[in-house]
């Protein structure tokens, strides 16, 4: 069970002494633990030196640290640890598969998977080498509800797909899609498998070994901690033969005059300086991550999303966006004769934080005929006891714009 006490341990609500302060947006960003914040202070007031260079003992420290949290990531995710590569985020997570295997391995007679409720960032890139290899790009349809049509995903997976890049939980429906059979399925075809994990990856236990996906990505600021940090998980027989995606110092072995040699798996692709603190705060909040467990985080997660769904379904001039799926902590809605963008904004004069727009997937919004929608995302930090501070607000919001 989460403590109630569990908010202490996020500094922004001191800001709010009268407890008025809702923050349902954790899918756009958590709030950052302390141990975050501390761990980042420590590294520039203590130890603020670069890494992999220096040989003084704090250039030392803050490499060990560094590499420490390599370590948690590959404990938490159960791969090796050469194969997690720091990356600024998801999105250059997916960037660099799709610059370094895909420019590299995708021809005109292939073909990508990807599906209709993908966030842009699994989208674009794919867009990118489509045009840039003239490979096809094919998406899996939904079911009206929002689910990933499965009968049709079985039936496009053809010898000439050679990739399925897919999210595990949508940052829109909250939908948590069955990675395992998918997975399994384009094994049986020999497609690889890139599994977008930023929503999923801080309360849904992830095993890519017991998976078997060939990449995972997912970001650090949705976890409890800074953003600027991400990390790819690569199979390192498949990095092994991917070239850098960025140049410079640190993912070269050898340099001359005309040509190059890179640097041994992960350093090839972690060109120049990186964001060091940020990745060593990373491994304090994968131990907290850890330290609760993830059984009890998404059981905590579960309640809460559970009744604020059964709040929104009394009232019949909301509709929810999937309301029967197998979801995590995030739930789309909107309001009959009301604009999703001046509801979040009149919720926000209430200190009640959830937002509004087309979330970075058009085309799961085109799906439901709409263009825009409210969503509220839950972590650790939010309680049952809240929703009657939501439902007060809710109302006087909806009697406003009324």
């Amino acid at each position: 069970m989460i403590s109630k006490d569990i908010k202490k341990q996020f500094p922004i609500f001191k800001n709010y002494t009268d407890n008025n302060f809702l923050y349902l947006d954790s899918a756009s960003t958590t709030l950052k633990h302390k141990f975050c914040i501390s761990k980042l202070n420590q590294y520039n007031e203590e130890y603020s030196a670069n890494i992999h260079r220096s040989v003084y003992p704090i250039a030392e420290k803050a490499t060990n640290e560094f590499e420490s949290t390599r370590f948690k990531v590959s404990k938490f995710i159960n791969s090796k640890k050469e194969e997690v590569i720091f990356t600024k985020n998801t999105t250059e997570g997916i960037n660099l598969v799709a610059y370094s295997w895909g420019l590299k391995n995708l021809t005109e007679n292939d073909t990508i998977l990807i599906t209709k409720m993908e966030h842009h960032s699994n989208i674009i890139p794919w867009q990118f080498v489509s045009k840039k290899t003239g490979c096809k790009l094919k998406y899996v349809p939904l079911n009206d509800d929002g689910s990933l049509d499965m009968i049709a995903y079985e039936s496009m997976l053809t010898e000439d797909v050679k990739l399925v890049s897919i999210i595990h939980q949508s940052n829109v429906l909250g939908v948590i899609n069955p990675i395992s059979d998918i997975i399994m399925k384009a094994r049986k075809n020999d497609s690889l498998i890139l599994i977008d994990a930023a929503q999923s990856i801080s309360h849904i236990k992830i095993d890519v070994q017991s998976l078997d996906c060939d990449f995972l990505v997912f970001s650090g600021h949705k976890m409890f901690g800074p953003t600027g940090v991400g990390v790819l998980y690569g199979k390192l027989n498949i990095l092994n033969q991917m070239d850098p995606f960025l140049y410079g110092g640190q993912m070269i072995d050898q340099v001359s005059d005309l040509d190059s040699t890179w640097n041994d798996i992960p350093r090839r692709f972690e060109a120049g300086t990186p964001n060091i603190a940020e990745v060593i705060a990373l491994g304090e909040c994968i131990d907290f991550i850890s330290n609760i467990g993830l059984n009890t985080i998404n059981e905590h997660l579960n309640d809460i999303t559970n009744s604020y769904l059964e709040l929104l379904s009394r009232n019949k001039d909301i509709t929810v966006y999937g309301r029967e799926l197998n979801r995590g902590p995030v739930i789309s809605f909107n309001i009959n004769g009301i604009h999703s963008y001046d509801f979040c904004q009149i919720m926000g004069q209430y200190n009640i934080s959830l937002r509004s727009g087309n979330h970075c997937a058009q085309p799961l919004l085109n799906h439901f005929d709409t263009n825009s929608s409210c969503r509220i995302s839950f972590h650790i930090y939010n309680e049952i006891d809240e929703l009657n501070f939501f439902e007060d607000n809710l109302k006087k919001t909806i009697t406003l714009l009324s």
